[in-house]
């Protein structure tokens, strides 16, 4: 068994799955999007990306470009609740939760697409 492919394949499932589970509830309702969520799906992101570097295969650059969309998705969802949350006088309203939603939702696809060629990798390989 290959530990590096282990380590690899790990943070590309549990950003997916630290993702969707941010992204799954009710579009405009805070309650159900934890910020701390949202933290741990970027943080975990940003691992698989720095993963993805030492990979200079043709499926290496797909897999780093999805995760670098990934990642700026999580990011530009984290600035717009830091700002919201910081700087409006409003705060945190249905709309800007519902913002932040859809770029996790545009991170969940790319973590989807990253996902899916890793089985596709995986299934390629023959002993």
């Amino acid at each position: 068994m290959n530990s590096e492919k282990v380590v690899f394949g790990f943070f590309i499932v549990l950003a997916l799955t630290l993702n969707f589970g941010f992204f799954l509830g009710e579009m405009s309702d805070l309650s159900q999007h934890s910020v701390f969520e949202l933290y741990a799906a970027l943080v975990v992101s940003l691992v698989a990306t720095i993963l993805k570097f030492g990979d200079s295969s043709h499926l290496g650059a797909v897999f780093l470009s999805t995760s670098l969309v990934a990642d700026l998705q999580l990011i530009a969802a984290a600035v717009v609740w830091g700002l919201a949350e910081h700087t409006s006088e409003l705060g945190v309203t249905p709309e800007v939760v519902s913002t932040i939603v859809s770029l996790s939702g545009g991170a969940l696809l790319a973590n989807i697409t990253s996902v899916i060629l890793l089985i596709a990798e995986t299934l390629s390989v023959r002993h």
